[in-house]
């Protein structure tokens, strides 16, 4: 693909024509799996750092700088989504000791703060339940099941690349409603 196909592929995708952005992400896909592969050496890490990298990139297409390599760009994105990955990673291998009081209060939580930790999860479940068939199936196998973007495609008939972008825009739309309904009961 040279560089003018490239910027035309951009600015459709900046515009929200998903076929671009389908096809955007299969372009550089390969580049970023196997870059994020390199720094995590699992599968299952890269991947998921992967899905994340570019809900990143097609979010922040419109802070892209055509002066600048777009695949500088977006393994720059990747880098970062990797030190966050890493950092992320850190703080959960802490001595289990260090946060004993913190974990001791959950346990001293009163019946109306459990009750409203009750009412978030039925919120997160409604919302769920308001969104599309597929994106639903997408969620539930995803992060209720807990089953990789492999097992999803074979489950649900399509290619990996394709579960990789549902997987994406599912929780990108569930991200949006549960942002919007966050101050709808208020």
């Amino acid at each position: 693909m040279n560089d003018e196909q490239l910027f035309l592929l951009i600015q459709k995708a900046k515009e929200k024509d998903q076929k671009a952005q389908t096809r955007l992400i299969n372009v550089f896909w390969v580049d970023v799996f196997s870059f994020v592969m390199k720094k995590v050496k699992d599968e299952n890490d890269a991947d998921e750092i992967t899905v994340n990298v570019f809900s990143k990139v097609l979010s922040k297409l419109d802070m892209y700088d055509p002066h600048f390599q777009f695949k500088t760009w977006i393994l720059t994105i990747a880098q970062n989504t990797v030190i966050d990955f890493w950092r992320k990673r850190s703080r959960e291998n802490q001595d289990p000791t260090e946060n004993l009081d913190e974990v001791k209060n959950q346990f001293a939580k009163s019946p109306e703060e459990l009750m409203i930790s009750n009412e978030e999860q039925k919120k997160i479940i409604k919302t769920i339940e308001s969104l599309d068939a597929n994106y639903q199936d997408i969620i539930k196998l995803r992060f209720f099941e807990e089953k990789s973007i492999k097992e999803i495609a074979e489950e649900l008939g399509i290619s990996v690349a394709n579960t990789k972008v549902r997987v994406m825009r599912a929780k990108k739309v569930l991200a949006e409603l549960l942002k919007n309904n966050e101050f709808d009961d208020n």
